[in-house]
């Protein structure tokens, strides 16, 4: 899949959406035309992007292409929303505005707490579907085939979304992928095998069994059933 060209040097936020804005629209198109990589090109455009933060000031929103934006969702309760709520309901009421110093400092200590939550959110999230992938494998029978997609890869293996709905993920060790040595090209999107020229390329549709589960981790290690297709020129 061709990538939207970008422009040298320093972007600025709105060059940076149009070119988010472009590869996304690539992507669909890709997704549409071969049914697949929907989960793994979506996030590869969005770990491309660099993460959101809270700051006492006012820096704008790139995704919305604004010059101006201050965090203000109130139905979500957030604590930076409940510091921009104080301090407007301050100045209604003829009171002091917190003190500027207290904000910029709140600001870096609500990210991490926004990074914490997340991972905790996401750990939980895979021990739960682990739980449930052992009940549905007690019914489906542990050696039972399941079609998969690729939506990550590292130097170590692919992870690989699996079941109805893709709802299962694991992880697919390379040394599991017998007969080749495989490395992890630069850009990130494929495993190449540097002997048969074989790749496994994310969005790549594949089928895999359960090799292993441990719940309380959250981990998922599964075996391949395919055989890796050629490199593409």
């Amino acid at each position: 899949m061709p990538t939207p060209p970008v422009p040298k040097g320093h972007l600025t936020p709105q060059q940076a959406a149009d070119v988010v804005g472009e590869a996304s629209a690539l992507v669909s198109d890709f997704v549409q035309r071969t049914g697949r990589g929907r989960r793994a090109l979506t996030s590869l455009v969005l770990r491309s992007l660099k993460q959101a933060y809270y700051d006492n000031r006012n820096l704008g929103h790139a995704g919305l292409a604004s010059p101006n934006y201050c965090h203000f969702t109130s139905p979500i309760r957030r604590y930076p929303d409940l510091i921009c709520h104080r301090a407007l309901l301050s100045l209604v009421a003829g009171e002091p505005a917190p003190e500027a110093s207290w904000v910029a400092s709140a600001g870096p200590w609500t990210s991490a707490r926004e990074r914490e939550a997340m991972t905790i959110e996401r750990d939980a999230a895979d021990i739960a579907r682990c739980f449930l992938l052992e009940r549905t494998l007690a019914d489906s029978g542990r050696d039972a085939v399941l079609e998969g997609e690729v939506v990550g890869l590292i130097g170590a293996g692919a992870f690989i979304a699996f079941g109805p709905e893709e709802m299962f993920e694991g992880m697919l060790p390379v040394r599991r992928l017998r007969g080749d040595w495989w490395e992890l090209n630069e850009a990130g999107t494929m495993l190449v095998g540097t002997r048969s020229g074989s790749a496994l390329r994310l969005g790549d549709p594949v089928q895999v069994q359960v090799g292993r589960i441990e719940a309380p981790r959250g981990r998922v290690d599964l075996l391949p059933a395919f055989d890796p297709a050629p490199e593409e020129d």
